[in-house]
């Protein structure tokens, strides 16, 4: 009986590691199952689930024990030691995994745990001797046991969720001479965030980094109002993964002005179709009041449909046509981009001139709510581009362009037809390329090389899945990112696309 107790915690303890893997990839994905399920489609079933080294160990631990050479029970015993003593190393050598310990992710954690104790105990107490070799598939149940606590706290995350959702209703309800200006799109949102918040200074509050979805904002919203009760304006970035989510989002914080950016082809996977992106990001221009303002990009032909079906006044910025408010004389600068806007030239510290039509759409909702073009012009002077977004710096006699806030097809080929027109002499990309793309992956990927063949010399990636399609297209030295990468000569233009560290792109400095 104590054996068998002391087997079961043991084979529940070496369960512990893949349960901290698991947990964070899914809260990586912010415990959703379509970003999983496209996620495992792209990486592999079997190395993100279950790993490859776990596998094989306690397949070698049971193997060895069938031929009987020591008592099962004390194989057992010794394996699972093993397999601690290694895995506690692992976590010693910070190379687990580990999850954000939120309150849902201790909940899944917790019933987890004890589902996989009870699986042990029932193995260990209840089988032969021979039988407790059973014990080392314990481990590879994780996935079915955080299945099986997502569903028992599925019906009490959605009551904690809703009611969350509905204070942050009444505390915005009683804020009837609040100014909302929500903005969304494919691209660009976080750029034109922060410039709206840039010239609104201490007169507004914003959404934080990575904060888009309507538990954050309702949680933001609530905390934040309660607080900064004199405060006027509120900018809200929202994001979205399929339809209603925006439309949810309106509904919370009720936005008076709406700003859509851009329609790409972000997230394919999840939403099946460019236009459903953009019906879900047009959610925001129905959901706007009469006495509302909905602003758009005038360049993008989705979003100038969407504008027809805004039930209030709307305002059309862009860089060609007849937009209610256009950029003229536009150049790049060492510095960043020189336009003139009406009677006013504006010099913006930010890089790329698919930014011109961001920097008008701040310009567009702050002269809504009264503030002079010069005066505008003079703040942006200042702006500082929100950081890993289009950023560009010289380190180690190296240029690099860091884009990797995000990444979406409509920002890597803006970011490739910025590095075109440098002038430096050697170019290479460094990327993680674009997830969730679903079966237009190969496709966009294969464009994208084509695209980078006429820049790049030779172009390094984070993701082994992207080398082959975008190879294709390249065309020339397309590979992973080695451990020890030769540095680059100096002078050379590093351009980085998509989510990586800074470590990765330190290695190739010289």
């Amino acid at each position: 009986m104590t054996y068998s107790v002391l087997l079961a915690a043991l084979a529940t303890i070496a369960s512990v590691p893949r349960l901290f893997t698991l947990l964070h990839l899914w809260q990586l994905k912010e415990w959703r199952w379509d970003r999983l399920k496209e996620h495992l489609r792209m990486s592999g079933w079997m190395g993100q689930l279950f790993g490859w080294i776990d596998p094989l160990l306690f397949f070698a631990l049971f193997v060895v024990g069938l031929l009987g050479f020591i008592t099962h029970e004390y194989w057992v015993m010794g394996g699972f030691f093993l397999a601690i003593v290694l895995q506690g190393g692992k976590m010693f050598l910070r190379g687990q995994p580990m999850p954000k310990w939120t309150k849902k992710a201790m909940a899944i954690a917790a019933v987890s745990f004890v589902l996989t104790l009870l699986m042990a105990l029932f193995i260990a107490l209840n089988g032969r001797e021979e039988e407790l070799l059973v014990l080392f598939v314990v481990p590879f149940f994780e996935p079915i046991f955080i299945g099986l606590s997502w569903a028992l706290w599925f019906p009490v995350d959605q009551f904690l969720k809703k009611r969350v959702m509905d204070r942050a209703r009444v505390v915005r309800n009683t804020r009837d001479d609040l100014t909302v200006i929500a903005v969304a799109g494919s691209v660009g949102k976080t750029t034109t965030k922060e410039l709206l918040s840039h010239i609104f200074g201490t007169l507004a509050l914003s959404t934080p980094a990575h904060l888009n979805t309507e538990m954050g904002v309702a949680q933001w919203l609530t905390r934040e109002l309660k607080i900064h009760t004199d405060t006027k304006i509120l900018i809200v970035e929202m994001g979205a993964y399929r339809k209603g989510e925006i439309a949810l989002l309106c509904s919370i914080a009720k936005p008076t002005i709406g700003i859509i950016t851009a329609i790409g082809e972000d997230h394919l996977a999840l939403f099946g179709s460019k236009t459903a992106i953009g019906e879900a990001n047009g959610e925001l221009f129905t959901s706007l009041p009469p006495e509302g303002l909905a602003i758009g990009n005038m360049d993008d032909a989705v979003i100038w449909e969407l504008l027809k079906h805004a039930p209030c006044k709307t305002m059309s910025v862009g860089t060609g046509g007849h937009p209610d408010l256009g950029a003229y004389d536009i150049e790049e600068t060492p510095t960043g981009v020189r336009f003139r806007a009406r009677d006013t030239v504006f010099d913006v510290p930010l890089f790329g001139n698919h930014n011109v039509t961001n920097i008008l759409l701040a310009i567009a909702a702050a002269e809504h709510v009264a503030i002079p073009l010069k005066t505008i012009a003079q703040k942006l002077t200042s702006f500082v581009p929100p950081k890993n977004t289009f950023n560009v710096r010289e380190e180690r006699g190296i240029t690099i362009l860091d884009d990797t806030y995000n990444t979406s097809p409509q920002s890597f080929r803006a970011a490739l037809e910025w590095a075109r027109v440098q002038p430096h002499a050697h170019k290479v990309l460094l990327t993680s390329g674009i997830i969730e793309l679903g079966e237009e992956e190969a496709r966009i990927h294969r464009e994208l090389g084509i695209h980078a063949s006429r820049i790049f010399e030779k172009a390094y990636f984070l993701n082994k899945n992207f080398v082959p399609s975008f190879a294709q297209g390249f065309q020339k030295e397309t590979t992973l990112l080695p451990k020890n990468p030769a540095p680059l000569e100096p002078g050379t233009l590093l351009v980085c696309i998509g989510r990586m560290s800074e470590q990765k792109i330190r290695s190739l400095l010289p």
